[in-house]
């Protein structure tokens, strides 16, 4: 009878451990953290933050307005916006939305509206006279 607590518990063994591969909680790597640099987004909104901006979107619509917040699926919360809609003359109307939330997949370009200005393509082909 002095065998049977040797016995117990399965495997036993002289370091007194419970099997399998890692041992203990989280497997074989818990405790050693790794110094990795936190990843950051490409671009950083929080420059943009409370300021005007222009963000395009996969379906082609265009919207402007306050960037009030973001997250890190880029996420944005906007603020008096304002649809953009252009016709086939290439005449602008707009369309008030107020506050709406901008999925993060969706965004094409997103573009700060002080500051920047609409040019001609330089790459579009002259046209002849």
């Amino acid at each position: 009878m002095s065998e049977r607590g040797h016995f117990r518990g399965g495997r036993g063994g002289p370091r007194g451990d419970r099997g399998g591969r890692g041992g203990g909680r989280g497997g074989a790597n818990a405790g050693h953290h790794q110094d990795r640099p936190k990843k950051e987004n490409i671009l950083d909104l929080a420059k943009l933050m409370d300021k005007e901006i222009s963000v395009k979107f996969n379906g082609g619509r265009e919207v402007t307005g306050t960037l009030k917040g973001y997250d890190q699926l880029m996420n944005l919360v906007l603020d008096n916006v304002k649809e953009v809609m252009r016709d086939d003359q290439g005449n602008e109307s707009h369309r008030s939305l107020g506050l709406i939330v901008a999925r993060g997949t969706l965004l094409v370009l997103i573009s700060p509206l002080d500051g920047s200005e609409e040019i001609a393509n330089p790459f579009a082909p002259a046209e002849d006279e």
